[in-house]
């Protein structure tokens, strides 16, 4: 079963620490993520640039609004996602407790895949 897992952070937090902390962050989560690539747990995922590059669009009143940075009013922005392969949610909780990120703040939101919607777009990719 896949599931999505998005996470959040402060990106006030990341500009707050030193270039070293910045640094052992990066390395600690990389070799976790080096780990769930190589038990075939993760699948598939992308880091996201900061919320300042972030475009949202709405449709209103008959139009399309496009306005900068992210819809939600929020300290937490999404900052990647990691799409996992895993037994169950148990087992992706367990996975994603283990991440360094979240020792660091970063809040992890799992949801299955679509596993319908998604045999029907692959149908037309």
């Amino acid at each position: 079963m896949k599931y999505i897992c998005l996470g959040y952070f402060e990106e006030n937090m990341w500009y707050g620490m030193s270039a070293a902390d910045q640094k052992n962050f990066i390395d600690e989560c990389t070799a976790y993520d080096k780990d769930l690539w190589k038990n075939g747990h993760a699948v598939g995922g992308e880091a996201l640039q900061s919320v300042r590059n972030a475009t949202t669009l709405r449709h209103r009143n008959g139009k399309i609004s496009v306005t900068d940075g992210p819809f939600a009013e929020t300290k937490e922005q999404l900052g990647g996602i990691m799409i996992l392969e895993a037994r169950d949610l148990n087992h992706a909780i367990q996975l994603m407790s283990n991440h360094p990120s979240i020792r660091m703040g970063t809040t992890w939101e799992i949801r299955p895949s679509d596993q319908q919607i998604n045999a029907v777009l692959q149908e037309i990719r």
